[in-house]
């Protein structure tokens, strides 16, 4: 026997399918938007030179430049400071949930935590972590080659308005 369905059962059977194709719809787009982004990001990472603090679970592709065209792709080298391995290698990306947030993790750093900086194809070279302070954003002199051989990562404070410094010196 065929059971029959009122007017009102129906209009809510379309409905809840519906809704239920509209979510899938909805968690499939973002599902595949997450896959696009993550293929991105390591074609970056195997493309460029690679910047990490394991015991942060930092792990950012270093691209030339500090635009902000730079920075929504990762994090970016200051033209003109030193390179990897020798002088003051400044590194600057974000700390947002706007932008690519490489640099969020940045603010738990403490001294004598490794930082590893791989050249595009090369094996990592070894810093250490020996200094964190806070500067404005003018303060440039943190830019400078102070005759040692350091990487100094810049990233914004919680509110913006500040710059987080952390220098990790080359091992020896």
């Amino acid at each position: 026997m065929k059971r029959k369905y009122t007017k009102k059962q129906r209009v809510m059977l379309i409905a809840g399918i519906t809704m239920m194709l509209a979510g899938a719809s909805v968690l499939g787009f973002y599902g595949i938007r997450k896959i696009v982004r993550e293929i991105h990001k390591q074609k970056l990472l195997s493309e460029n030179p690679v910047l990490e603090i394991p015991a942060l679970g930092i792990k950012a592709p270093v691209l030339e430049g500090v635009e902000q065209s730079v920075l929504k792709e990762g994090a970016g080298h200051f033209p003109g400071t030193g390179e990897i391995g020798s002088g003051n290698y400044c590194v600057a990306a974000h700390s947002s949930v706007l932008y690519k947030e490489y640099f969020n993790a940045l603010k738990n750093a403490e001294n004598g935590m490794e930082v590893r900086l791989s050249p595009t194809g090369g094996e990592a070279v070894l810093y250490t972590i020996t200094e964190m302070f806070i500067v404005e954003p003018s303060d440039t002199w943190i830019l400078n080659d102070v005759g040692d051989d350091r990487i100094t990562m810049v990233t914004c404070t919680d509110d913006g308005t500040q710059r987080r410094i952390v220098v990790a010196k080359l091992d020896q």
